[in-house]
């Protein structure tokens, strides 16, 4: 297994008591540092990896906007410091190296430990604490340029992947699939959302349901449409607010409902994929309940590679 750091992101600052916070990423450094692992450092994405998903007046308005001293804000819950825009172009450079270490045969998985986040950024709006798309410019980047014929992105963060869904929504090569809360921040994420193509799937979860509930789900809806797609990657967006200790939501989960549904889409990767699996982090709120998570997810990804 390898796992992808993105040390960058110990610089991107966030208002004083945002969820968002650097000490997210230091937890999870923290977490993994005992993990049997290859490791790399992550690399900068360049302008033309980032518009594989958005278009460059969009990347250009970014740029322009990141500050050189102080902060500004991005949108209502997204801000960035003079740190932002190098974690962020590292954060889509990481997803892609993982991609590129993947589909080589170098390593059967791999963890990206990044910030800032990045489903919730749509094709040229920044919002929900994300800039750019890192886990749909990565299922691009695999299909454009490591020429798969089909890749499917898996996101279980408590809070819909609306961007991801945007971004994808019109590549009948992608299929989408988001479990999450409902309702709940941003809004999105409805049954009747179903792509261009049939190829988005959401399983909205009411508040207070716990890890059974979402195994009955993923039992029941996921694993059969992964195997039907049968894609030749899979990529997960793997957010960790959806734990009981979770301050911006409201659904139980525990360590080892992480570790079930890691577990298990590693077994369906082996199936359709060879096991090929690239995760990324992206939220989760409580240090406590992030660190528990990311390990049980890592451990998952760790003790069944090749």
């Amino acid at each position: 297994m390898l796992i992808i750091n993105n040390p960058s992101g110990l610089a991107h600052e966030m208002p004083e008591g945002h969820p968002e916070r650097i000490a997210r990423l230091e937890t999870v450094f923290a977490v993994l540092a005992d993990v049997e692992a290859l490791r790399e450092e992550a690399p900068e994405a360049t302008e033309a990896d980032i518009a594989l998903c958005h278009p460059q007046s969009y990347i250009d308005a970014m740029r322009d906007a990141q500050p050189t001293t102080g902060m500004v804000q991005i949108d209502a819950d997204t801000s960035a410091s003079p740190g932002t825009w190098e974690a962020a172009l590292k954060g889509v450079g990481g997803c892609l190296l993982a991609v590129d270490r993947v589909l080589s045969g170098a390593h059967k998985r791999a963890f990206v430990a990044t910030r800032p986040p990045g489903h919730h950024a749509e094709k040229s709006r920044a919002m929900g604490f994300c800039l750019f798309g890192n886990i749909a410019i990565a299922a691009q980047h695999a299909l454009e340029r490591h020429g798969l014929d089909r890749v499917a992105v898996v996101d279980f963060d408590v809070h819909h992947g609306n961007g991801t869904q945007d971004l994808l929504w019109d590549e009948p090569r992608a299929l989408f699939i988001s479990s999450h809360q409902m309702p709940l921040y941003p809004g999105s994420g409805a049954v009747h959302e179903r792509g261009a193509s049939d190829n988005v799937m959401n399983l909205p979860l009411p508040p207070g349901s716990d890890g059974m509930a979402m195994r009955s789900r993923y039992e029941s809806h996921v694993f059969p449409r992964l195997r039907e797609f049968d894609p030749d990657l899979i990529l997960i967006s793997a957010g960790f607010d959806a734990h009981s200790r979770d301050p911006l939501a409201n659904l139980l989960w525990e360590d080892e409902d992480f570790a079930w549904v890691m577990r298990k889409l590693v077994r369906v990767a082996e199936e359709v994929c060879d096991g090929r699996v690239v995760s990324t982090l992206e939220g989760g709120y409580d240090l406590e309940g992030l660190g528990g998570g990311v390990l049980a997810h890592v451990r998952e990804l760790e003790d069944r590679d090749g």
